[in-house]
């Protein structure tokens, strides 16, 4: 079985689509992960123009109140799990081992392993459209909304199922990296001398391996009440459904730092570079970091105010709602400093940064206004949180993706993306985004619940809502702009060389895009930021301007020797036990089975135990690459 393992696993060809189906290499799967989520990000652009069309005029009847359940509950999940989430992982990916100095990630068929099933979980999710049963009780999924009595389809069982297998792959992926940056960092990268980006991904990593076992515990019960007919949350049977509320809010609220923190990491690593200072005030922005990793357990509350929790309970969380403000705020104060006095470039990249600042800001304050019990009774179940969430989550975690894109799309590619129509998709996507959700504070002040398909005239609503409108169509149109720059800078764009931004740190020392070894010789760290202090070692004033992408590297030399380093071999054992999982869940979903035999899930585990077994197996080559 080794033999055949070996025989079967070991492709040698690192060109076509079947070595991207067998690549273990962390670049790789980075694109992997930020395609897909690209066009999952597109997809729920495309339901929220559907509902907005529906809600742009009053009493409309354009889609039934029924399909616009599943609309609103299928876009929240998409943007959220399949587009905010996975284009981060997209950048940890790519950008962490070459931040860190390091060859590929700890486990690279286990980082294999988390995008297929990442993928896996995203059709999952969304096969519901197909057969027109998608979940239509809300990203929250309340119960007992999602009981059979009220939600009889197949809708929930693909939310439960989904989202389950997405939990494997964040699970995995957050191990993954946690290892990764502990322990295969170069020499000399401390833990204090580690990039923000780096810091926020750790962070992170431990929000995912702590928060996602909660929600599979609420997912398990939910599924065990689908299938099985258990009482977990049935009021009937004595249960309560504020369990389910407790279960999803403890981890739906570090759930909401799992996205942001990365977007701060990418901001903390755009500023500096583009202000040619040093990051102001490092230690506290890492310290604050992880009081919002750790404060992030103690708020989840504030999202059920309404449900009589009692005056204590109400109290506590005011206070941490409030607390958990004041780390963000010094990470908004040392960004205004690290840019104070700069010599401040106004790139495509450095916009998008300062754009998501500026949004996150209106965000942040409209938060700390949910924080007071009596305005959050009145503003719960508005617009108000819905024009507070997106301007968290999109002016927030899109606008810090966006500037990460233009900030390392020529190391990806090799290719600058053309900057004339950054500055018009910047200023576009600013103006359109503001024009579509700041209305809806108004609109939520004035009454208008969430999740409404439809309102009678005469509500004071008519505006508002057709102002939105108007914006979301504006930010369809901004968004068709950044992907005619992506395709055209990628086919034809202009050469980047190694270091387009004089660069600060380790992924600017090696060409653009990395060999599939990274770094020819693991270099050795001195500072913070390693590449300014080996380009001006003598304290030289760094320039205004950006370098010519061309100067020797410093770290090693292009053509020296490959020999002594050692890669993964490609394998497709990882796809094979994704693949697995992917077919037991409808072993779930559908009634396959005989004698109360799910053979469909029997089937599919077993795909999974081989292409687990096999992947054990694998021999390692001992020839070097």
């Amino acid at each position: 079985m080794a033999t055949l393992a070996g025989a079967l696993s070991r492709p040698t060809s690192y060109s076509g689509w079947w070595s991207w189906v067998t690549t273990v290499d962390h670049k790789r799967i980075g694109i992997l992960y930020g395609v897909t989520a690209f066009i999952f990000f597109l997809l729920g652009g495309v339901e929220a123009l559907i509902m907005r069309v529906q809600l742009a005029r009053p009493d409309q009847g354009i889609i039934a109140a029924d399909v616009f359940n599943q609309l609103f509950t299928m876009h929240a999940l998409t943007m959220i799990f399949l587009g905010v989430m996975p284009l981060g992982a997209a950048f940890f990916n790519f950008v962490i081992p070459l931040m860190i100095g390091a060859r590929d990630v700890a486990f690279p068929r286990l980082n294999a392993f988390s995008y297929w099933v990442f993928l896996a979980g995203g059709l999952l999710l969304n096969w519901g459209w197909l057969t027109g049963e998608s979940p239509a009780a809300g990203w929250f999924a309340y119960a007992n909304l999602t009981d059979t009595t009220y939600s009889p389809d197949q809708g929930m069982n693909f939310y439960v199922l989904g989202l389950a297998v997405l939990g494997v792959s964040s699970t995995a992926a957050g191990l993954n990296f946690i290892v990764t940056i502990i322990n295969m960092r170069a020499p000399g990268m401390t833990l204090m001398r580690m990039p923000l980006f780096v810091w926020m991904t750790l962070v992170t990593m431990f929000l995912v391996v702590t928060a996602f076992p909660v929600i599979t515990v609420g997912l398990i019960e939910l599924g065990f009440d689908r299938f099985y007919g258990f009482n977990f949350f049935d009021t009937t049977a004595g249960a309560s459904p504020l369990l389910w509320q407790h279960l999803f809010w403890v981890f739906g609220h570090p759930e909401v730092y799992i996205l942001i923190l990365p977007a701060m990491g990418i901001v903390s690593e755009v500023l500096p570079t583009f202000s040619r200072k040093p990051l102001f005030g490092y230690p506290v922005v890492v310290f604050s970091g992880v009081v919002i990793g750790f404060m992030g357990w103690m708020v989840w509350s504030h999202h059920m105010f309404t449900v009589g929790m009692g005056v204590t309970a109400t109290s506590v969380f005011t206070l941490t709602t409030m607390i958990i403000a004041v780390p963000t705020g010094v990470k908004i104060f040392n960004w205004l400093g690290t840019m104070w006095g700069g010599a401040i470039s106004f790139t495509t990249a450095m916009l998008f940064a300062l754009g998501f600042i500026s949004m996150f800001i209106v965000g942040g304050l409209s938060g700390v206004m949910h924080s007071i019990a009596p305005s959050d009774a009145q503003q719960h179940e508005t617009y108000f949180v819905v024009a507070h969430i997106h301007y968290v989550l999109f002016g927030g975690s899109f606008f810090a993706l966006f500037s990460g894109i233009y900030y390392w799309f020529p190391k990806i590619t090799g290719r600058l993306l053309n900057e004339k129509l950054g500055k018009f998709h910047f200023w576009a996507t600013f103006t359109a985004f503001n024009i579509t959700f700041f209305p809806m504070h108004i609109v939520g002040l004035e009454g208008m619940p969430r999740r409404i398909y439809t309102y009678s005239e005469g509500m004071g609503w008519d505006i508002g809502n057709m102002l939105s409108t108007i914006g979301a169509f504006l930010l369809a149109a901004a968004t068709l702009v950044f992907i005619h720059n992506l395709f055209r800078s990628a086919r034809k764009g202009e050469r980047a060389g190694n270091d387009p931004w004089d660069g600060r740190t380790l992924e600017w020392s090696i060409p653009s895009p990395p060999p599939i070894y990274n770094f020819a010789e693991i270099p050795q760290v001195h500072g913070r930021d390693p590449h300014w202090e080996s380009k001006y070692p003598n304290g030289k004033p760094v320039p205004a301007g950006g370098s010519n992408g061309h100067e020797e590297e410093p770290y090693h030399s292009i053509a020296a020797s490959r020999r002594g380093i050692h890669l993964p071999d490609l394998s497709y054992y990882p796809f094979i036990a994704a693949f697995g999982l992917f077919v037991a869940s409808f072993g779930f979903v559908y009634d396959f089975g005989f004698r109360n035999i799910p053979f469909l899930a029997v089937i599919g585990l077993i795909i999974t135990l081989i292409g687990s077994y096999g992947w054990a197996l694998e021999p390692v080559s001992e020839e070097s690459h």
